[in-house]
């Protein structure tokens, strides 16, 4: 799917920005003071550590001789199990950390909340196109027949 202009539309003409807004609308704007700051994604950093850390074991597996009780492989596999959950671990604490000195930078800005309520009107709502009636009422207007 693009979004081109052509592409986009709009699903309640009441809401959208046009001329003429319909009286019934109700709008309600609050103006709030909200905190504005950046927070670092954990599962990122901590999938970053991972991957850093296994590299460590892969460099750590051939950086030493070969013992001739364990191969190459088995010594791999216990170093990769031991670097990840550290890695997991800093990652996490790193994010952690950002996330504490990032707080310290928070702002706060003015914002305005805008509630927009449109009351259902009394009488039987009008039904769109191809929708099933609703129980114990009788509809004529969508018929099985065909011509």
């Amino acid at each position: 799917m693009s979004d081109t202009p052509e592409d986009r539309q709009v699903s309640d003409p009441q809401v959208s920005d046009s001329q003429d807004p319909d009286p019934q609308v109700e709008e309600t704007v609050t103006p709030a003071e909200v905190r504005v700051r950046r927070s670092p994604r954990y599962f990122r950093f901590m999938i970053t550590g991972a991957i850093l850390f296994a590299i460590v074991a892969l460099i750590l597996t051939f950086s030493f001789p070969e013992n001739p009780t364990y191969d190459r492989g088995s010594v791999f596999g216990f170093l990769l199990a031991i670097c990840v959950t550290v890695g997991v671990a800093v990652g996490a604490i790193v994010a952690l950390v950002l996330d504490r000195v990032t707080a310290r930078r928070a702002r706060s800005v003015q914002a305005d909340r805008i509630d927009v309520r449109v009351p259902e009107p009394g009488s039987s709502p009008e039904r769109r196109e191809g929708s099933q009636p609703e129980p114990g009422t009788n509809d004529t207007s969508t018929s099985d027949t065909q011509s």
